[in-house]
């Protein structure tokens, strides 16, 4: 549409279902490809992602023509299936419900860019859990420990 300008910066974390699926670092980056050819096909742009064996984070430019909830179904209906055709795990794989997204403004883009990158190491002094809530908190979210993800802690 002209003179439609926007600048939608989201990060977006979400966990997998079952300990038992954890993504293994073998099929990190094949699962991250796949996962930015989705985006992509929605005209959506990946900046940075990184699939722990838990849980995923993605920052993306999200286009103005498709939800955020619409994008994270695809996301993960698509990965979901495409991890149990290909049987990259031994059981079952799906997704936790739910997500986690957050918006940053263009100043803050390189600092979240880096974190997501430095997840490997990130997780080698933070729990899952901790990083999600801390999240959570500095975003102001009420949330309740009820409703958060299922945590599998080693």
């Amino acid at each position: 549409m002209a003179n439609t300008y926007t600048q939608l910066y989201v990060h977006i974390i979400f966990a997998v279902k079952n300990k038992n699926n954890f993504i293994p670092e073998k099929h990190r980056e094949e699962t991250e490809k796949y996962m930015c050819g989705i985006i992509s096909k929605n005209s959506c742009k990946t900046l940075a992602i990184y699939c722990n064996p838990d849980h995923t984070h993605i920052l993306i430019g999200l286009s103005p023509n498709i939800a955020i909830s619409e994008l994270l179904k695809k996301i993960k209906t698509n990965t979901s299936r495409w991890i149990n055709d290909k049987k990259l795990l031994n059981g079952y794989f799906e997704w936790q419900k739910g997500y986690g997204a957050f918006t940053y403004s263009n100043s803050q883009i390189l600092s979240v860019i880096n974190y997501i990158l430095d997840q490997s190491e990130h997780h080698k002094k933070t729990t899952f859990r901790d990083e999600y809530i801390k999240i959570l908190q500095k975003f102001e979210i009420k949330y309740k420990d009820t409703y958060l993800y299922d945590w599998y802690e080693e």
